[in-house]
């Protein structure tokens, strides 16, 4: 699989960190894992020199026009002004994210980025997420934006949107799962000793994080029914580990979680699904019953749903030889 060409928006005064979460992730080869990598231009709004919040200078040939180019489009986040009362988004900022759009880039913000995407009338009629703390202003700004500030990514198909700060990395992740498997995101991840997939949450796309292990989490129950998807599992079972009755286990485990007992173990099974069709070559009977979703129609059923593809045609993409 191809990694393809990724153009990062600089624009001045703008924060560092998430500019340096997704050069880190997109911009540093791996020929190890993929050769070639991504090929990364960072494109400013004025090219030349531009300055980050912090001080650091970027000096870049690559401008607006060269985002049309790119197969994905990452826009960082904004500075500050952007977002006050009577903030707006720089007109050629968007109406540059419009004509990518239209070429067929792949839109993706991190962060306050969402702003700049909404500006341009890609997010109308959308799912989107950004910092918490913006969420309101970008649903006033934009009331045509369906923003969601409890999950950290959201994905679109063709747009994504990331919550804030280090939310943009796990974005920057499944952009490398989605495109390279999850065997590489994997690799990445453990090279920034970071978690490689944060889970829960509402869909296969769509998440928030998993509780940190200590005896007044539900962790201890997690690990337990991630080492035993192939059993039969039910929200009995897990409450009477966790020593609670159903009906507080499952206020709890949404609390934690952000999503349901039997949507988070679909989530679970479903990723255990991908590992063996990357790194085996198990009939897909197999491979449903080692993840614990039964029968071959059933691990389809669910796959299609969640993935869009049938779970051939994913081995076929990303076992790795």
């Amino acid at each position: 699989m191809s990694a393809g060409s990724v153009a990062l928006v600089a624009i001045d005064d703008m924060p560092l960190y998430e500019l340096a979460i997704a050069w880190e992730v997109f911009g540093t080869a791996r020929p190890d894992l993929a050769d070639p990598w991504y090929d990364l231009r960072l494109c400013a709004v004025r090219p030349g020199g531009t300055r980050a919040e912090s001080g650091f200078m970027f000096h870049t040939p690559y401008g607006l026009d060269d985002l049309c180019d790119a197969e994905t489009v990452i826009v960082p986040a904004l500075p500050h002004a952007c977002l006050k009362p009577g903030g707006t988004v720089p007109a050629e900022l968007t109406e540059a994210l419009g004509r990518a759009a239209a070429a067929g880039s792949r839109m993706v913000s991190l962060c306050s980025g969402a702003f700049a995407l909404a500006a341009a009338g890609l997010l109308d009629g959308r799912r989107a997420t950004t910092h918490w703390q913006h969420a309101d202003t970008l649903a006033r700004r934009h009331p045509d934006v369906q923003v969601d500030s409890s999950v950290l990514y959201v994905d679109e198909g063709d747009v994504l949107t990331s919550a804030g700060r280090s939310a943009g990395l796990d974005l920057c992740l499944h952009l490398v799962r989605r495109d390279l498997g999850a065997y590489v995101a994997n690799q990445v991840a453990r090279r920034m000793v970071v978690p490689a997939h944060r889970s829960g949450g509402q869909s296969q796309y769509i998440e928030t994080p998993m509780p940190r292990t200590d005896k007044e989490t539900l962790a201890p129950v997690l690990d337990w029914a991630c080492a035993h998807l192939a059993q039969p599992l039910t929200v009995d079972q897990l409450a009477r580990r966790a020593r609670m009755s159903p009906r507080t286990f499952v206020r709890r485990f949404h609390s934690a979680t952000g999503t349901t007992p039997l949507q988070w173990l679909l989530t679970q099974r479903l990723n255990r699904a991908r590992a063996l069709l990357e790194s085996t070559r198990l009939p897909i009977d197999e491979v449903s019953r080692r993840s614990g979703l039964g029968t071959a129609a059933n691990l389809r059923r669910h796959f299609r749903q969640s993935v869009g593809v049938t779970p051939t045609d994913y081995r076929t993409a990303f076992l790795r030889s």
